[in-house]
């Protein structure tokens, strides 16, 4: 029983000493509001403050299911997507909701999603934005897979659905 116990006491010490925080919270001292920092998922885009403005851009969408059919979803859900986003910019407020709503739209496993938030400086501690080069957010990272095979970055150049017909396309 002792053994069993110090057994767990000590996977429970590993497995927190190398779990990532997710929708973990900050207070940016720029405008003196909280942002998602590092990983995040739905759960935290929708929670809270952010799901103010996560849930109206999200609900009034209308997918183009005529383009976003031009996409061949088998390469798609062979793809790993990760998105670098601010919670307190407004290009990302408009665009990552709408993305979640496509991804929706076709299925896509949200497994294959990685979600980073970053501060105003494009900075998110013990993730790989360093590696990523971004610039401007959000920034819409598809690979095919470790080979990055295109982006969207800050808006669409058409919309996401064409846009990610010309990355993913035929």
């Amino acid at each position: 029983m002792k053994k069993t116990v110090i057994t767990l006491i000590v996977f429970l010490i590993y497995s927190n000493a190398f779990s990532q925080d997710i929708n973990q919270i900050i207070v940016d001292t720029t405008i003196e509001s909280e942002i998602l920092y590092g990983y995040c998922d739905r759960e935290g885009l929708t929670s809270g403050q952010f799901g103010s403005w996560f849930e109206p851009e999200y609900q009034s969408y209308m997918v183009n299911d005529t383009i976003i059919f031009g996409i061949n979803l088998d390469f798609l859900f062979s793809c790993k997507i990760t998105v670098v986003m601010g919670t307190w910019c407004s290009d990302s407020q408009r665009e990552v909701p709408r993305l979640y709503k496509i991804l929706d739209y076709v299925n896509f496993t949200e497994n294959k999603l990685t979600m980073i938030c970053v501060d105003r400086q494009k900075n998110a501690d013990r993730t790989e934005v360093q590696e990523l080069n971004i610039e401007l957010v959000p920034t819409i990272i598809f690979f095919n897979g470790d080979e990055e095979i295109g982006r969207i970055i800050e808006s669409p150049e058409e919309s996401l659905e064409a846009d990610m017909v010309r990355i993913a396309g035929q």
